[in-house]
C-alpha cells in the first residue's frame, strides 16, 4: 500500500536515495566543512576557538618541515606510480595467457599481502632493513662483501625500504585490477593481429595498452591519492613519527604531529585542507590529460 502510494507520488526515487545523500552529508560535507573553518582558526583543547584568517596557510608556506613533508610524499608517490602501474601491467598479462601454469595460485597468493596488517608489515620490514649485520637484507649484503647499511638513517636508502614496503603489499592489488580489465578485451582482436603476423609487443602496444586505458587511469587515480595520504608504513617503519631528519616524515605524519601530538588543531586542519587540494588538483590534471573529460562524438 504505502510502496503503490510512494510510486504513484513518483517520490519513491527520492526516498531510496535520502539515505545515501544523508551519509554524504554527514560523513563528508560536515566534516570537511568543520576542518575548512579550523584551518582558519587558533584551537587547542580545552581552548577556546580564535579567528585567525590566513595565518595558519601562511605560516605553512614557510614552514621548512612542512615542506619536506610534503617533498617527501610526492617522491614516495612518482615513485610507486613508476613502480606499481607498468610492472602490474606486465605481471597481469603473463598470469592471463592461456598457456600459463598455476595462474589461480599466482592470483591468490600475489593478493596476500595485501590482506596482511600493515602494522605487522611494516615491522618486519623494519626488522629486514635493520642497521645490524644481523638483519636480512645486510646479511644478504654481507654475501656479496658489501659493509652493512644504515637504511633507515639515509634518505634514499629510507625510501627503499618504504618502496620496497608498498610493492609487496599492493603489487598483487593492482595486478587484479589489471586482470579484471584484461577479461573485458576480446579474444578476436588477437587472433586477428596474429593473422596479420603482429609479434607479442605489436599485440602488447596495440590492443593491450589501448584496451586497458579505463583500468589504468583508475589505478592511477586511487594511487595518486594513496601515495600522498601514506602515513602507517613511515610509523612502522621508523617505529614513530619521528625519523632521523625527518626524512620519512609525510604530509600525514605532520598532520598528526600538529593535530594529535601538539594538539595544534588549527593548523593540522589546514596541512589536512592543502592535502585534500592538492590531491584533487593532481588527480584532475591527469584525469584531463588522460582524455576522460573530453565529449565523445
Amino acid at each position: 500500500m504505502i510502496k503503490r502510494f510512494l510510486y504513484s507520488q513518483k517520490v519513491a526515487p527520492y526516498v531510496f536515495v535520502l539515505p545515501f545523500i544523508l551519509v554524504f552529508l554527514i560523513f563528508w560535507v560536515y566534516p570537511l566543512g568543520s576542518s575548512f573553518t579550523m584551518s582558519f582558526q587558533k584551537l587547542s583543547l580545552g581552548q577556546e576557538a580564535e579567528w585567525v584568517g590566513l595565518d595558519n596557510y601562511t605560516k605553512l608556506l614557510g614552514d621548512t618541515i612542512f615542506l619536506k613533508a610534503v617533498m617527501n610524499s610526492a617522491v614516495y608517490m612518482l615513485c610507486t606510480l613508476l613502480i606499481l602501474i607498468p610492472l602490474p601491467m606486465l605481471l597481469a598479462v603473463l598470469i592471463n595467457n592461456k598457456f600459463m601454469w598455476g595462474r589461480e595460485f599466482f592470483k591468490s597468493s600475489l593478493f596476500f599481502p595485501a590482506l596482511t596488517s600493515v602494522v605487522v608489515a611494516g615491522t618486519i620490514f623494519r626488522l629486514m632493513f635493520g642497521e645490524m649485520d644481523g638483519s636480512l637484507i645486510n646479511s644478504f649484503l654481507g654475501l656479496f662483501g658489501i659493509e652493512p647499511v644504515k637504511f633507515l638513517k639515509g634518505q634514499v636508502t629510507g625510501f627503499i625500504a618504504l618502496l620496497a614496503l608498498a610493492t609487496w603489499r599492493w603489487l598483487g592489488v593492482n595486478i587484479l585490477y589489471f586482470l579484471s580489465g584484461l577479461k573485458s578485451i576480446p579474444e578476436d582482436y588477437y587472433e586477428a593481429a596474429s593473422i596479420d603476423g603482429a609479434s607479442a609487443w605489436q599485440k602488447f602496444r596495440m590492443i593491450t595498452m589501448p584496451l586497458l586505458k579505463p583500468t589504468t587511469i583508475y589505478v592511477l587515480t586511487i594511487s595518486i591519492y594513496a601515495g600522498l595520504a601514506m602515513f602507517i608504513e613511515s610509523l612502522m617503519i621508523w617505529n614513530g613519527n619521528n625519523s632521523p631528519k625527518n626524512i620519512g616524515l609525510t604530509i600525514v605524519g605532520y598532520l598528526y604531529r600538529q593535530g594529535i601530538e601538539k594538539s595544534n588543531l588549527g593548523y593540522a586542519a589546514a596541512v589536512g585542507i592543502v592535502l585534500l587540494v592538492l590531491a584533487m588538483t593532481i588527480n584532475m590534471i591527469q584525469l584531463a590529460f588522460s582524455g576522460l573529460f573530453k565529449k565523445e562524438d
